[in-house]
């Protein structure tokens, strides 16, 4: 299934795939190399992201590499937990990994903005290497960051966005208005604080504002899950989508948002201002 998701992914045009050492305790970088290697592909973009902390973010993207069977990743990310460190040593610590050839760029995961500034600032002052782009959560109930926060940022130093979680863990689809089907993110374990959410009142308010994204979606000829993946992809600084697909069919769906994209702004302006 991963390599049948990958290819199609890859035929279509995706250049870019998300790891991390703590997804499957490892086993995605291994069946992800293993998939990259066997397919012989090239001209593609491989985010990873340490759970390690700065102080052993080396060992931990080296021992990434060789299960990734990769010589360097394209960007590596510094996630909210790493700057308990002191700032100066995260950015030290990532330029270090870039001037070894393990990385060609880094980012931020959940930072800040005031955090993201202070490590553009670091780096201006000791010649260090500044980070191009922020990991942020971004859909239609999570908005402030991206819309709000971010976009001064884009325009001082330049710092992208890449987002994930359009689809709100699956809420925008529509597939708990009904309540938590088997099988779903929601019924697995370790995921009781979204079915959580769902029950709360705000939870409840989000359901019924999905109802009539389904209908708008519908009056456009397209789903509600390529209407919100279209509509994060209009935002200015977005960089892309990071998208999750359990099935092939499901990522063929979620890739017919880039006909929905480019339809124009008036349909994704009358659902942002809903």
């Amino acid at each position: 299934m991963a390599e049948n998701l990958v290819t199609v992914a890859y035929e279509n045009g995706i250049n870019l795939f998300d790891t991390a050492e703590v997804y499957a305790t490892g086993r995605a970088e291994l069946t992800l190399g293993s998939i990259i290697k066997k397919k012989g592909w090239r001209c593609l973009f491989v985010l990873y992201g340490p759970i390690t902390g700065p102080l052993n973010c080396f060992s931990g993207l080296k021992g990434s590499l060789s299960r990734l069977q990769l010589e360097y990743v394209d960007i590596v990310f510094a996630n909210r937990t790493d700057i308990s460190s002191p700032m100066e040593e995260v950015v030290r610590a990532m330029t270090f990994v870039i001037n070894q050839g393990l990385a060609m760029y880094w980012g931020t995961s959940r930072w800040s903005t005031v955090e993201i500034m202070e490590a553009y600032s670091v780096a201006r002052q000791f010649n260090l290497i500044p980070p191009v782009c922020e990991q942020a959560e971004y859909h239609y109930f999570q908005r402030d960051k991206v819309e709000a926060q971010l976009p001064e940022l884009y325009h001082k130093i330049g710092v992208g966005a890449m987002t994930w979680s359009p689809l709100a863990c699956g809420i925008i689809t529509g597939k708990y208005s009904e309540g938590v089907p088997e099988g779903s993110r929601a019924a697995l374990k370790g995921y009781q604080w979204l079915k959580e959410r769902m029950d709360s009142e705000s939870g409840r308010r989000q359901l019924d504002k999905v109802k009539e994204l389904h209908l708008l979606a519908e009056r456009l000829g397209c789903t509600a899950a390529q209407l919100a993946i279209a509509w994060c992809l209009r935002s200015e600084g977005v960089s892309c989508v990071l998208l999750g697909a359990s099935n092939t069919e499901q990522l063929l769906e979620n890739l017919g948002s880039i006909q929905v994209w480019t339809l124009g702004a008036e349909a994704l302006c009358v659902c942002s201002a809903r």
